[in-house]
């Protein structure tokens, strides 16, 4: 078990705070997202970042309170559980690690800042032909007499619709192979010729088509090494699934809340559902596979946290499949439980399912997480 310092208790106690009078109802929800059809309120991420959290794991000197991986993940559990609609800070951080990593002293003084500050960033991999494979991708940045020209089709990107800016995973060269030539650049996402349109899904209004037509950004758009993109996408994935495992692992815990709660009071045959052993054992069978997951994220945390520099592509792909798989089987199965009404939109946890199965394929699919692990041990071939 993570044992928490006073320090850490209190954020914890002060985030669930947060989240039971900003968002505790469903009402309150509602109000936030219209009607659920979004996962992220501005009027919320507003208060957060006044609140000084978004700078959660971002360093004291660029406007953040200097956590690290650990702070950043009791974070994400706590508003996932506490169901804030708070999506974009999962995409700002992805953004914010890759400046950390990568960006001059300029580049971490201006996103780093902004970040702390409220400002929503998305990035952009997925291409209609790459989107597990990321080496196939075909966006193209070619150097102008400006600086670097963009064109291409960019998918499934989560929040380019509210984010300031865009960081694109382009192709500036061929000459290096599928892996060679990628390089990462910063578009303003109201630059002329971008183009953002919604995704319509079962999930709501969170991923986007990007269409880059003759964009113009300047040379100091580049984030780290030209041609060196794939190498950087590398050592920032690791951290991307932290952050997915963190964030599923507190909805995970908040639908088995509301089902044990459902189980306890939900009476047939005379007695509560949660005393009939099919439904109890199940039910303690989720509970240790929920504890087995929290182990799993926060010791990917710490060993983020005590050796920074250090990529953990095992452990943490083994955080991100086992955590998104777990939380689909606890929504799944509490929707058995609950019968019609895990069934019914009048209830949350049909909310959570969806997000839930959607979070097996988004931060590289299940199968990829698979091969990855595999590929560890010396079995089959590493993939990104």
């Amino acid at each position: 078990m993570l044992a928490l310092s006073d320090e850490r208790r209190a954020f914890v106690e002060a985030i669930r705070d947060f989240c039971a009078r900003e968002c505790g109802s469903r009402a309150q929800r509602d109000a936030l997202t219209d009607g659920g059809a979004g996962h992220h309120s501005a009027e919320l991420y507003a208060k957060v970042a006044a609140l000084g959290w978004l700078g959660v794991a971002i360093p004291e000197r660029y406007g953040g309170s200097g956590g690290g991986a650990v702070d950043m993940c009791l974070f994400l559990e706590e508003t996932w559980r506490g169901r804030a609609p708070l999506f974009a800070f999962g995409t700002s951080m992805i953004v914010a690690r890759a400046y950390e990593r990568l960006g001059s002293e300029a580049q971490r003084e201006r996103m780093l800042g902004a970040i702390a500050g409220g400002a929503v960033q998305a990035i952009a991999m997925s291409e209609p032909e790459a989107g597990s494979d990321v080496g196939a991708l075909a966006c193209r940045a070619e150097r102008c007499a400006d600086g670097w020209l963009l064109n291409g089709h960019k998918t499934w990107i989560s929040n380019a619709h509210i984010a300031q800016r865009i960081l694109v995973v382009a192709r500036t060269s061929r000459e290096h192979g599928k892996h060679g030539g990628i390089t990462m650049l910063e578009v303003p996402a109201g630059a002329p010729g971008v183009e953002v349109r919604p995704i319509p899904t079962m999930g709501g209004r969170d991923v986007n088509d990007v269409y880059l037509t003759d964009v113009v950004v300047p040379a100091d758009a580049v984030l780290g090494e030209v041609g060196e993109g794939w190498r950087q996408l590398m050592g920032g994935l690791n951290f991307e699934r932290l952050i997915v495992a963190a964030s599923l692992l507190g909805l995970a815990e908040r639908a088995f809340d509301d089902v044990v709660a459902y189980c306890g009071t939900r009476r047939q045959f005379g007695r509560p559902i949660g005393s009939f052993q099919a439904l109890s054992h199940r039910l303690a069978d989720l509970a240790t596979e929920l504890q087995c997951c929290r182990l799993l994220v926060y010791d990917v945390a710490q060993r983020t946290d005590a050796e920074p520099e250090r990529q953990l592509p095992r452990e943490a792909s083994m955080a991100k499949l086992k955590v998104t798989e777990v939380a689909k089987r606890v929504c799944l199965e509490g929707v058995q439980m609950m019968g019609g009404y895990g069934y019914a939109t009048e209830h949350e946890l049909e909310r959570d399912l969806r997000a839930s199965v959607v979070a097996t394929i988004y931060g590289g699919t299940s199968e990829i997480q698979r091969e990855i692990i595999a590929a560890s041990y010396g079995l089959g071939h590493a993939r990104g």
